[in-house]
Protein backbone atom coordinates (compact mmCIF):
# COMPACT_ATOMS: atom_id res chain seq x y z
CA UNK A 1 0.00 0.00 0.00
CA UNK A 2 1.14 3.50 -0.75
CA UNK A 3 2.11 5.97 2.25
CA UNK A 4 2.48 9.43 2.48
CA UNK A 5 4.19 11.24 5.17
CA UNK A 6 3.93 14.99 6.63
CA UNK A 7 6.59 16.58 9.23
CA UNK A 8 6.65 18.71 11.07
CA UNK A 9 3.13 19.16 12.56
CA UNK A 10 3.11 21.37 14.97
CA UNK A 11 0.85 21.81 17.85
CA UNK A 12 1.21 24.75 20.62
CA UNK A 13 0.71 23.33 23.59
CA UNK A 14 0.03 25.57 26.25
CA UNK A 15 3.07 25.27 29.05
CA UNK A 16 5.11 23.43 26.98
CA UNK A 17 9.13 24.70 26.84
CA UNK A 18 8.62 24.24 22.56
CA UNK A 19 5.72 23.29 20.64
CA UNK A 20 5.03 19.65 20.24
CA UNK A 21 6.08 18.37 16.34
CA UNK A 22 4.42 15.36 15.33
CA UNK A 23 5.16 13.58 12.39
CA UNK A 24 2.24 11.68 10.41
CA UNK A 25 2.51 8.59 8.20
CA UNK A 26 -0.89 7.61 6.61
CA UNK A 27 -1.80 4.81 3.77
CA UNK A 28 -3.13 7.19 0.57
CA UNK A 29 -6.25 5.03 0.93
CA UNK A 30 -9.01 3.50 3.10
CA UNK A 31 -11.35 5.22 5.56
CA UNK A 32 -11.89 4.39 9.23
CA UNK A 33 -8.18 3.80 9.96
CA UNK A 34 -6.71 3.12 13.08
CA UNK A 35 -4.41 5.27 15.43
CA UNK A 36 -0.64 4.44 16.35
CA UNK A 37 1.08 6.96 19.01
CA UNK A 38 5.01 5.86 18.58
CA UNK A 39 7.04 7.10 21.32
CA UNK A 40 10.77 6.94 20.67
CA UNK A 41 13.23 5.96 22.86
CA UNK A 42 16.75 7.58 24.11
CA UNK A 43 20.27 7.11 22.48
CA UNK A 44 23.51 8.28 21.72
CA UNK A 45 22.18 9.82 18.74
CA UNK A 46 20.85 13.26 18.31
CA UNK A 47 17.93 12.09 15.64
CA UNK A 48 16.48 8.57 16.54
CA UNK A 49 14.66 9.66 19.55
CA UNK A 50 12.41 12.41 17.64
CA UNK A 51 9.96 12.08 14.99
CA UNK A 52 13.07 11.14 12.76
CA UNK A 53 13.64 7.63 13.72
CA UNK A 54 11.50 4.69 13.65
CA UNK A 55 10.77 4.61 9.89
CA UNK A 56 11.21 0.71 10.03
CA UNK A 57 8.05 0.34 12.16
CA UNK A 58 6.54 4.16 10.84
CA UNK A 59 6.65 2.97 7.09
CA UNK A 60 5.53 -0.79 7.78
CA UNK A 61 2.36 -0.12 9.92
CA UNK A 62 1.30 2.72 7.64
CA UNK A 63 1.60 0.57 4.78
CA UNK A 64 -0.36 -2.38 6.93
CA UNK A 65 -3.20 0.87 7.05
CA UNK A 66 -2.48 2.48 10.39
CA UNK A 67 -2.22 6.28 10.52
CA UNK A 68 0.89 6.75 12.89
CA UNK A 69 1.69 9.80 14.62
CA UNK A 70 5.27 10.26 15.80
CA UNK A 71 5.91 13.22 18.49
CA UNK A 72 9.63 14.13 19.28
CA UNK A 73 9.17 14.41 23.08
CA UNK A 74 11.01 16.85 25.35
CA UNK A 75 13.97 14.24 26.19
CA UNK A 76 15.03 13.96 22.44
CA UNK A 77 18.48 15.48 21.70
CA UNK A 78 17.40 16.87 18.91
CA UNK A 79 16.00 19.53 21.14
CA UNK A 80 18.94 20.95 22.87
CA UNK A 81 16.68 21.80 25.99
CA UNK A 82 19.02 23.61 28.87
CA UNK A 83 19.59 21.08 31.94
CA UNK A 84 17.89 22.87 34.18
CA UNK A 85 14.60 22.83 32.44
CA UNK A 86 12.02 21.17 34.79
CA UNK A 87 11.23 17.59 33.92
CA UNK A 88 15.08 16.89 32.51
CA UNK A 89 16.19 15.01 31.65
CA UNK A 90 13.75 12.06 30.96
CA UNK A 91 10.45 13.89 30.98
CA UNK A 92 9.18 11.30 32.40
CA UNK A 93 5.81 12.38 32.67
CA UNK A 94 5.85 15.19 29.69
CA UNK A 95 6.24 12.38 27.53
CA UNK A 96 2.92 10.45 28.36
CA UNK A 97 1.37 13.93 28.46
CA UNK A 98 2.82 14.65 24.91
CA UNK A 99 0.66 11.42 23.44
CA UNK A 100 -2.49 11.91 25.76
CA UNK A 101 -2.29 15.89 23.87
CA UNK A 102 -2.08 14.37 20.59
CA UNK A 103 -5.08 12.61 20.86
CA UNK A 104 -6.81 15.90 21.67
CA UNK A 105 -5.57 17.43 19.08
CA UNK A 106 -6.80 15.31 16.44
CA UNK A 107 -8.67 17.72 14.41
CA UNK A 108 -5.65 20.30 14.60
CA UNK A 109 -3.76 17.35 12.91
CA UNK A 110 -6.85 16.35 10.32
CA UNK A 111 -6.90 20.22 9.30
CA UNK A 112 -3.13 20.55 8.69
CA UNK A 113 -3.31 17.08 7.41
CA UNK A 114 -5.99 17.61 5.07
CA UNK A 115 -5.53 14.10 3.20
CA UNK A 116 -6.64 12.33 6.66
CA UNK A 117 -10.31 14.30 7.11
CA UNK A 118 -12.94 11.90 7.83
CA UNK A 119 -10.66 8.98 7.44
CA UNK A 120 -9.84 8.15 10.91
CA UNK A 121 -11.13 5.89 13.48
CA UNK A 122 -10.70 8.00 16.91
CA UNK A 123 -12.39 4.65 18.75
CA UNK A 124 -9.24 2.59 17.65
CA UNK A 125 -6.11 4.04 19.09
CA UNK A 126 -3.10 2.13 20.45
CA UNK A 127 0.55 3.07 21.70
CA UNK A 128 3.29 1.48 21.08
CA UNK A 129 6.58 2.45 22.65
CA UNK A 130 10.33 1.42 22.65
CA UNK A 131 12.92 1.23 25.50
CA UNK A 132 12.02 4.89 27.32
CA UNK A 133 8.96 4.75 25.11
CA UNK A 134 7.91 1.48 26.55
CA UNK A 135 8.03 3.35 29.77
CA UNK A 136 5.67 6.29 28.44
CA UNK A 137 3.66 3.70 27.07
CA UNK A 138 3.27 1.52 29.96
CA UNK A 139 2.06 5.04 31.81
CA UNK A 140 -0.50 5.43 29.39
CA UNK A 141 -1.65 1.51 29.93
CA UNK A 142 -2.09 2.14 33.34
CA UNK A 143 1.24 1.36 34.91
CA UNK A 144 2.06 4.24 38.01
CA UNK A 145 5.53 6.18 38.25
CA UNK A 146 6.08 8.29 41.70
CA UNK A 147 2.24 7.27 42.47
CA UNK A 148 1.31 9.25 39.40
CA UNK A 149 -1.36 7.70 37.20
CA UNK A 150 -1.48 9.06 33.59
CA UNK A 151 -3.67 5.86 32.13
CA UNK A 152 -5.61 7.29 29.15
CA UNK A 153 -8.64 5.11 28.72
CA UNK A 154 -8.91 5.89 24.79
CA UNK A 155 -6.22 3.83 24.22
CA UNK A 156 -7.32 0.82 24.03
CA UNK A 157 -3.64 -1.62 23.58
CA UNK A 158 -0.48 -1.05 23.48
CA UNK A 159 3.08 -3.03 22.77
CA UNK A 160 6.30 -2.79 24.50
CA UNK A 161 9.32 -2.82 22.65
CA UNK A 162 12.19 -3.41 25.15
CA UNK A 163 11.04 -1.23 27.86
CA UNK A 164 11.61 -1.41 31.57
CA UNK A 165 10.86 -3.27 34.29
CA UNK A 166 10.72 -3.16 38.30
CA UNK A 167 12.00 -0.62 40.65
CA UNK A 168 14.07 -2.63 42.25
CA UNK A 169 17.16 -3.78 39.84
CA UNK A 170 18.11 -1.20 38.17
CA UNK A 171 21.68 0.16 39.09
CA UNK A 172 23.42 2.31 40.67
CA UNK A 173 23.65 4.73 37.42
CA UNK A 174 19.95 4.65 37.33
CA UNK A 175 18.87 5.38 40.78
CA UNK A 176 21.63 8.42 40.83
CA UNK A 177 20.08 10.04 37.37
CA UNK A 178 16.78 8.59 36.70
CA UNK A 179 14.84 7.89 40.28
CA UNK A 180 11.49 7.73 39.14
CA UNK A 181 12.37 4.00 37.64
CA UNK A 182 12.38 3.22 41.25
CA UNK A 183 9.08 3.79 41.99
CA UNK A 184 7.64 1.58 38.81
CA UNK A 185 4.04 -0.25 39.69
CA UNK A 186 2.45 -2.22 37.18
CA UNK A 187 -0.38 -3.27 39.25
CA UNK A 188 -3.16 -0.74 37.70
CA UNK A 189 -1.36 -1.58 34.09
CA UNK A 190 -4.65 -3.69 33.26
CA UNK A 191 -4.96 -2.12 29.29
CA UNK A 192 -4.11 -5.24 26.99
CA UNK A 193 -0.56 -4.97 25.81
CA UNK A 194 2.18 -7.11 23.75
CA UNK A 195 5.64 -6.99 25.43
CA UNK A 196 8.69 -7.69 23.22
CA UNK A 197 12.14 -8.67 24.71
CA UNK A 198 15.07 -9.89 23.67
CA UNK A 199 16.15 -12.92 25.47
CA UNK A 200 20.04 -10.76 25.35
CA UNK A 201 19.09 -7.64 26.08
CA UNK A 202 20.94 -7.28 28.88
CA UNK A 203 21.09 -3.54 29.12
CA UNK A 204 23.72 -3.28 31.74
CA UNK A 205 23.67 -0.01 32.09
CA UNK A 206 19.84 0.48 33.39
CA UNK A 207 19.21 -2.81 35.29
CA UNK A 208 21.02 -6.02 37.31
CA UNK A 209 18.47 -8.51 36.22
CA UNK A 210 19.58 -9.15 32.81
CA UNK A 211 17.46 -9.66 29.62
CA UNK A 212 14.53 -10.97 31.83
CA UNK A 213 13.98 -7.40 33.29
CA UNK A 214 12.28 -6.29 30.07
CA UNK A 215 9.66 -8.94 30.57
CA UNK A 216 8.54 -7.53 33.76
CA UNK A 217 5.52 -5.49 32.27
CA UNK A 218 4.21 -9.18 31.35
CA UNK A 219 4.95 -10.90 34.53
CA UNK A 220 3.90 -8.16 36.75
CA UNK A 221 1.00 -6.10 35.43
CA UNK A 222 -2.40 -8.06 35.39
CA UNK A 223 -3.82 -9.24 31.90
CA UNK A 224 -4.33 -9.85 29.44
CA UNK A 225 -0.60 -9.53 28.08
CA UNK A 226 1.42 -11.16 25.69
CA UNK A 227 4.58 -11.95 25.63
CA UNK A 228 7.26 -12.30 22.86
CA UNK A 229 10.95 -13.28 23.57
CA UNK A 230 12.72 -12.82 20.44
CA UNK A 231 15.84 -15.37 20.35
CA UNK A 232 19.09 -13.35 20.42
CA UNK A 233 17.37 -10.24 20.18
CA UNK A 234 19.44 -7.70 21.66
CA UNK A 235 18.24 -3.50 23.01
CA UNK A 236 17.74 -2.58 19.15
CA UNK A 237 15.82 -5.46 17.79
CA UNK A 238 17.56 -5.94 14.46
CA UNK A 239 17.81 -2.23 14.06
CA UNK A 240 13.68 -0.78 14.74
CA UNK A 241 14.84 2.24 15.34
CA UNK A 242 16.61 3.27 12.10
CA UNK A 243 17.99 1.89 8.83
CA UNK A 244 21.40 0.56 9.22
CA UNK A 245 22.14 2.80 12.54
CA UNK A 246 24.89 2.83 14.39
CA UNK A 247 23.05 1.96 17.71
CA UNK A 248 21.86 -1.57 16.31
CA UNK A 249 24.20 -4.19 18.14
CA UNK A 250 22.29 -7.06 16.44
CA UNK A 251 21.60 -6.16 13.11
CA UNK A 252 19.29 -8.56 11.13
CA UNK A 253 16.40 -7.91 9.02
CA UNK A 254 15.29 -11.01 9.64
CA UNK A 255 14.29 -9.68 13.15
CA UNK A 256 12.78 -6.40 12.41
CA UNK A 257 10.76 -8.18 9.36
CA UNK A 258 9.36 -10.25 12.28
CA UNK A 259 8.90 -7.30 14.65
CA UNK A 260 7.14 -5.93 11.83
CA UNK A 261 5.26 -9.07 11.02
CA UNK A 262 4.06 -9.98 14.80
CA UNK A 263 3.11 -6.47 16.12
CA UNK A 264 1.10 -5.34 13.26
CA UNK A 265 -0.38 -8.53 13.77
CA UNK A 266 -1.34 -8.15 17.54
CA UNK A 267 -2.66 -4.27 16.81
CA UNK A 268 -4.70 -5.80 14.19
CA UNK A 269 -6.18 -8.17 16.42
CA UNK A 270 -6.48 -5.79 18.95
CA UNK A 271 -7.72 -2.74 17.23
CA UNK A 272 -9.97 -4.16 14.55
CA UNK A 273 -10.71 -7.69 15.80
CA UNK A 274 -9.38 -9.91 12.75
CA UNK A 275 -7.71 -13.19 13.42
CA UNK A 276 -5.46 -14.33 16.75
CA UNK A 277 -2.72 -13.08 15.99
CA UNK A 278 -0.67 -15.97 17.57
CA UNK A 279 -1.63 -18.01 14.63
CA UNK A 280 1.40 -15.66 12.99
CA UNK A 281 4.06 -18.15 13.85
CA UNK A 282 7.59 -17.28 13.98
CA UNK A 283 11.06 -19.35 14.22
CA UNK A 284 12.75 -15.70 15.38
CA UNK A 285 11.03 -16.55 19.28
CA UNK A 286 8.20 -17.37 21.71
CA UNK A 287 4.71 -16.36 22.90
CA UNK A 288 3.44 -16.68 25.84
CA UNK A 289 -0.34 -15.13 27.27
CA UNK A 290 -1.75 -14.43 30.33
Amino acid sequence: MTVFTVSPVVLEIPGRPVDLQVKVSAPTEGTGLPILLLSHGQGYSNHLSSLNGYAPLANHWAEQGFVVLQPTHLSSRSLTLPENTPGAPMFWRSRAEDMSQIIDCLDEIEKAVPQLQNRLDRTKIAVVGHSMGGHTASLLLGMRTEGVSLKDDRIKAGVLLGSTGRGDAVTDVVKENYSFMQTTDFSGMTAPALVVAGDADASAHLTTMGPDWHADPYHLAPGPKDLLTLFGAEHGFGGVSGYDVAETTDESPERVAAVQRLTTAYLRGQLLGTADWQDAATEQGRIESK
